[in-house]
Protein backbone atom coordinates (compact mmCIF):
# COMPACT_ATOMS: atom_id res chain seq x y z
CA UNK A 1 0.00 0.00 0.00
CA UNK A 2 2.76 2.28 0.74
CA UNK A 3 4.62 1.44 -2.50
CA UNK A 4 1.25 2.53 -4.09
CA UNK A 5 0.88 5.96 -2.61
CA UNK A 6 4.67 6.72 -3.40
CA UNK A 7 4.31 6.13 -6.95
CA UNK A 8 1.15 8.00 -7.15
CA UNK A 9 2.93 10.86 -5.44
CA UNK A 10 5.68 10.21 -7.94
CA UNK A 11 3.50 10.18 -11.22
CA UNK A 12 1.35 13.08 -9.84
CA UNK A 13 4.68 15.54 -9.00
CA UNK A 14 6.09 14.60 -12.61
CA UNK A 15 2.90 15.72 -14.60
CA UNK A 16 3.57 18.88 -12.65
CA UNK A 17 7.03 19.35 -13.80
CA UNK A 18 5.78 18.56 -16.98
CA UNK A 19 3.73 20.48 -17.40
CA UNK A 20 5.77 23.30 -15.88
CA UNK A 21 8.44 22.39 -18.24
CA UNK A 22 5.97 22.70 -21.28
CA UNK A 23 4.27 26.36 -19.71
CA UNK A 24 7.92 27.35 -19.87
CA UNK A 25 8.22 26.94 -23.44
CA UNK A 26 4.90 27.97 -24.61
CA UNK A 27 3.63 31.19 -22.68
CA UNK A 28 4.49 34.38 -24.36
CA UNK A 29 6.55 36.46 -21.95
CA UNK A 30 8.95 36.24 -19.04
CA UNK A 31 5.88 37.34 -16.29
CA UNK A 32 4.19 34.25 -17.06
CA UNK A 33 6.87 31.85 -17.79
CA UNK A 34 7.63 32.82 -14.34
CA UNK A 35 4.12 31.94 -12.75
CA UNK A 36 4.30 28.49 -14.71
CA UNK A 37 7.43 27.31 -13.36
CA UNK A 38 6.49 28.73 -10.03
CA UNK A 39 3.57 27.36 -9.67
CA UNK A 40 4.15 23.85 -11.18
CA UNK A 41 7.43 22.95 -9.80
CA UNK A 42 6.50 23.96 -6.32
CA UNK A 43 3.68 21.32 -6.45
CA UNK A 44 5.65 18.61 -8.27
CA UNK A 45 8.86 19.42 -6.47
CA UNK A 46 6.88 18.81 -3.32
CA UNK A 47 4.69 15.71 -4.11
CA UNK A 48 7.92 14.25 -5.88
CA UNK A 49 9.74 14.57 -2.97
CA UNK A 50 6.72 13.57 -0.52
CA UNK A 51 6.67 10.64 -2.67
CA UNK A 52 10.34 9.74 -1.79
CA UNK A 53 9.24 10.01 1.97
CA UNK A 54 6.24 7.97 2.13
CA UNK A 55 8.44 5.21 0.05
CA UNK A 56 11.01 5.25 2.31
CA UNK A 57 9.01 5.24 5.54
CA UNK A 58 9.78 7.23 8.67
CA UNK A 59 13.07 7.79 9.43
CA UNK A 60 15.82 10.38 9.73
CA UNK A 61 15.77 10.80 5.79
CA UNK A 62 11.95 11.23 5.56
CA UNK A 63 12.13 14.15 8.04
CA UNK A 64 14.80 15.48 5.81
CA UNK A 65 12.70 15.00 2.87
CA UNK A 66 9.72 16.86 4.72
CA UNK A 67 12.12 20.08 5.58
CA UNK A 68 13.31 20.44 2.19
CA UNK A 69 9.77 20.16 1.19
CA UNK A 70 9.29 23.11 3.73
CA UNK A 71 12.14 24.81 2.32
CA UNK A 72 11.22 24.60 -1.49
CA UNK A 73 7.80 25.67 -0.44
CA UNK A 74 9.24 28.62 1.07
CA UNK A 75 12.03 30.17 -1.33
CA UNK A 76 10.57 29.35 -4.88
CA UNK A 77 7.42 31.27 -4.45
CA UNK A 78 9.66 34.07 -3.16
CA UNK A 79 12.36 34.19 -5.83
CA UNK A 80 9.71 34.00 -8.07
CA UNK A 81 8.60 36.94 -7.01
CA UNK A 82 11.61 38.80 -6.58
CA UNK A 83 12.67 38.14 -10.75
CA UNK A 84 9.13 39.09 -11.26
CA UNK A 85 9.52 42.48 -9.32
CA UNK A 86 13.27 42.76 -11.01
CA UNK A 87 11.63 42.48 -14.49
CA UNK A 88 9.21 45.16 -14.12
CA UNK A 89 11.92 47.54 -12.33
CA UNK A 90 13.78 46.97 -15.32
CA UNK A 91 10.81 47.46 -17.68
CA UNK A 92 10.47 44.14 -19.29
CA UNK A 93 7.53 44.42 -21.36
CA UNK A 94 4.72 41.87 -20.95
CA UNK A 95 3.37 39.94 -23.52
CA UNK A 96 0.65 41.95 -26.01
CA UNK A 97 -2.63 42.32 -24.13
CA UNK A 98 -1.78 40.84 -20.57
CA UNK A 99 -2.62 43.14 -17.77
CA UNK A 100 -0.04 43.77 -15.31
CA UNK A 101 -0.42 46.45 -12.16
CA UNK A 102 2.89 48.29 -10.83
CA UNK A 103 4.45 48.62 -8.00
CA UNK A 104 2.11 50.49 -6.13
CA UNK A 105 -1.00 48.12 -7.14
CA UNK A 106 -2.04 50.64 -10.02
CA UNK A 107 -2.61 49.37 -13.74
CA UNK A 108 -0.02 51.85 -15.48
CA UNK A 109 -1.84 54.55 -17.44
CA UNK A 110 -5.14 54.19 -15.34
CA UNK A 111 -4.85 57.97 -13.69
CA UNK A 112 -5.29 57.34 -10.20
Amino acid sequence: MREMLAVAFLVVGLFFLAVGTLGLLRMPDAYTRMHAAAKCDTLGAGLVLLGLAVNHGWSIFSLKLFILILFHWITSPTATHIMARAALRAGVAPAFGTRILDLRGRTPGDGR
